[in-house]
């Protein structure tokens, strides 16, 4: 399954890559750079997407208070919800539009920086958000875009990814494109202190999952793979840390390098089964996203690793939950068995049918799994009938 899964550095690439980034500024109270990274993009008429929890915290107000200090008004929308709706996001387009918006910033979480994307997307391209899901839709570039992630783990701020909930058809659309990447990123660890404890739990374990999931996809390559490594590795040892003692630094520092560089790995590489299936149950319920992953990423690893254990053989023993001389099968058991306990540990429920999916949701569910544009790059097919038992295990 994966013919070029020899991680060797030094070899010669047999195919040509690339690898998507922004302009990324790190560290301790480097709020103040996204108003400057605004200003260089042209902002005259910023628009400052966030949340109402942002805006609770203070951190929305930080940030109007740098754009003044550069000499202009930040007009700030906030009128959203977890998994950003079509809806929303169309009447975020029009207050972009009304008041004639030019550069977007985000302050938030992976929803609100979903959304800021979609505003970006109508924009330059107008329509429905809805008509751009798939790969390279939107074929006009968006307006300069400038993001300060709040949560450790979604990797919005420097992926190609938009995922939006369509509420017609209660499921979420992924929008995938080079476009989407933003253009600065600014990671300041302070925003990671006011998370509650259940969303460090949740963005936390949805880093871990795209680290995983970057690792084994088919998309992977020798760029990828030290970045996806890492972020498994920082999750797994920082992750309880940042909920029993969530204003310790050290901890939240990692924790936000993890996120980045999980979202640096899967960006490029992109994903696999976990998230394909976790999108369509966050379309269902309208649940976090992370929790989800949470629950099915061991059942994926499991049902994966029948197919070619190997690549989990590595992450098991990059972990030391594995012996050097195991077998790979059962080096690939005692990653997922890992996984589980971590997840057990900061509070993820022990299946779905906890978090209100029903047997009848299944075959609904598995059909439109495979439809994800997450499945291509999974390192095993599967068919209906496997995607609705792969469900049924984690019930």
């Amino acid at each position: 399954m994966h013919p070029d899964h020899d991680r060797g550095c030094a070899t010669t690439p047999s195919r040509l890559l690339k690898f998507h980034a922004p302009e990324i500024v790190f560290g301790i109270d480097s709020m103040v750079e996204a108003a400057h990274a605004a200003m260089r993009l042209g902002a005259l008429r910023p628009m400052l997407v966030t949340d109402p929890g942002l805006i609770e915290a203070g951190w929305a107000d930080e940030m109007v208070t740098h754009l003044a200090d550069q000499g202009v008004q930040g007009r700030v929308w906030s009128d959203l919800t977890p998994n950003p709706k079509d809806h929303e996001i169309a009447a975020g387009f029009q207050t972009y539009a009304e008041h004639g918006c030019d550069v977007i910033v985000a302050v938030g979480g992976g929803s609100v920086i979903d959304a800021a994307k979609g505003v970006a997307i109508l924009a330059s391209n107008g329509g429905d958000i809805l008509d751009y899901e798939g790969v390279d839709k939107a074929q006009m570039p968006i307006p300069p875009l400038v993001v300060v992630p709040s949560t450790s783990g979604t990797g919005a701020d420097v992926s190609q990814f938009c995922i939006v909930t369509d509420t017609v058809r209660n499921t979420k659309i992924t929008i995938l494109g080079r476009a989407l990447v933003p253009d600065i990123t600014v990671i300041d660890p302070r925003l990671l202190t006011t998370m509650p404890q259940w969303l460090s739990a949740a963005t936390g374990l949805d880093a871990l999952t795209h680290g995983i999931e970057a690792f084994v996809s088919l998309g992977h390559n020798q760029l990828t793979d030290h970045h996806a490594l890492r972020a498994v590795q920082m999750v797994t040892d920082n992750l309880v840390a940042t909920i029993e003692r969530p204003h310790e630094m050290p901890a939240r520092v990692l924790m936000a390098q993890a996120a980045l560089e999980a979202g640096l790995a899967f960006t490029n590489a992109i994903l696999g089964a976990a998230h394909a299936m976790s999108h369509q149950v966050g379309g269902l319920l309208d649940l976090p996203h992370g929790v989800i992953n949470g629950v099915l990423l061991p059942h994926v690893i499991r049902f994966n690793a029948e197919a070619d254990p190997e690549p989990y053989r590595e992450i098991a023993l990059c972990l030391g939950v594995a012996d050097p001389g195991a077998p790979a099968a059962e080096a690939a058991l005692a990653l997922a068995e890992r996984i589980d306990t971590l997840a057990r540990d900061v509070g993820v429920p022990r299946g779905l049918a906890e978090l209100g999916v029903h047997e009848d949701d299944l075959s609904r569910l598995a059909k439109t799994a495979l439809q994800d544009a997450c499945m291509s790059t999974n390192p095993r097919e599967a068919d209906e009938a496997q995607m609705r038992a792969l469900f049924q295990a984690a019930m």
